[in-house]
């Protein structure tokens, strides 16, 4: 395991909070940005078509991991992130802008497989998954931060969500700052054991899950900025305020989630992320209470911590030196595929409370094929 200083530490994490931040930052702010830019499509393409950038370009990325290293693929993604991401607050063409959130989406799975594989290479057994959890909970995190700034800065202008993704210039500096300059091709023997052998059929259960749960996680952040004000006369800022209090319970859950593995192992603890879904989306599609929707942020939190931070240590855990980069771009296309197929889901009807029902349904149905699979999958 190499050094890295508490500034590096903190670096990892707060970089890690971009990847939830390029659709959730200008989410609570999604109507007010539709009526000014007389946005063409469905609203929902404005938070997920930078998904659809990350499922397209992963495969490359990942790739480009063991040819350029860590270091400089993550500073490469930074750039680009700042500047699409600020574009969007001057685009007014609708087809450019939607390649500009498109192209947004190259740079974040840049960010995402490389701050992992440092994660990697910088940390092994239980520090590794203590770590993972802590990246969980600075996505998070970031989430609280980003989207209740984003719905107060939406209420004094449209374009001013825009701008918090400069943030990554700012994660630039400590980035060249604080963490190593060697790449992934130099990664020490001992950091991930080059013997170990690749168990394909796992690595395709945690793409699935992965993927499935973003999905299930996500619909909210596509639903809610709409839902909400509508049905509950909520303002911008109080419907961040509500996401933001998602991921608070999302963080909570991420820290406690390893002590979670070690008692009832990793495959439960996946399948139980999915009953909370299920038990979220129950809430919302059964009840109108404005005091019910404090249970649905919990339960949904709950979901989002007890699977996305866990299957990205699983698929860490079930990767060599040689197919790393592969599978970390292969685990993000399932988190960012997860999001993009949530934009579809609200086509099931145009009354939110059926998609709430069928998101519930979806939420046990997959809870039960994972828990099979993963016991399935496990090693000899």
């Amino acid at each position: 395991m190499k050094k890295v200083s508490n500034l590096g530490v903190f670096t990892l994490l707060l970089v890690s909070s971009l990847t939830i931040m390029v659709g959730s930052v200008i989410a609570p702010s999604l109507s007010g940005i539709v009526n000014h830019l007389n946005f063409g499509y469905s609203p929902s393409w404005l938070i997920t078509l930078p998904s659809l950038g990350v499922v397209v370009f992963a495969p490359f990325i990942g790739r480009l991991l063991n040819k350029l290293g860590t270091f400089k693929l993550l500073s490469f993604g930074l750039i680009p992130y700042a500047v699409f991401g600020i574009a969007g607050a001057f685009i007014s063409n609708d087809i450019v802008l939607m390649i500009d959130r498109f192209l947004l989406g190259a740079a974040t799975v840049a960010i995402q497989v490389s701050v992992t594989a440092f994660i990697a290479e910088l940390f092994t057994g239980e520090t590794r998954m203590k770590m993972i959890a802590w990246q969980g909970m600075a996505i998070e995190l970031g989430g609280v931060i980003f989207l209740a700034l984003g719905g107060i800065l939406g209420e004094i202008n449209w374009q001013f969500p825009f701008y918090i993704y400069l943030v990554a210039l700012v994660c630039l500096v400590f980035v060249l700052k604080s963490l190593p300059k060697s790449g992934a091709k130099n990664i020490a023997a001992e950091t991930i054991s080059k013997s170990k052998d690749e168990n394909k059929f796992r690595v395709r259960v945690v793409f699935g899950a992965a993927l499935l749960a973003m999905m299930l996680f996500f619909v909210c952040f596509v639903t809610l900025p709409l839902y909400l004000p509508k049905t509950y006369n909520l303002s911008e800022s109080e419907t961040g305020y509500l996401m933001a209090f998602i991921s608070v319970i999302a963080i909570i859950t991420a820290s406690q989630m390893p002590k979670v593995v070690n008692y009832i192992g990793d495959g439960k603890t996946v399948a139980m992320g999915f009953l909370f879904f299920m038990l979220g989306y129950l809430v919302l599609a059964t009840t109108v209470s404005l005091s019910l929707l404090i249970l649905t942020a919990i339960f949904i939190g709950i979901g989002f911590g007890f699977t996305i931070p866990l299957l990205n240590h699983m698929t860490i855990e079930v990767s060599s030196l040689k197919n790393q980069g592969k599978n970390l771009g292969f685990f993000s296309m399932g988190v960012f595929g997860g999001q993009f197929l949530s934009t579809f889901i609200e086509y099931i009807s145009s009354d939110y409370r059926a998609v709430y029902g069928v998101s519930a349904a979806l939420g046990l149905v997959i809870s039960g094929v994972v828990y099979y699979l993963f016991q399935k999958s496990k090693p000899n």
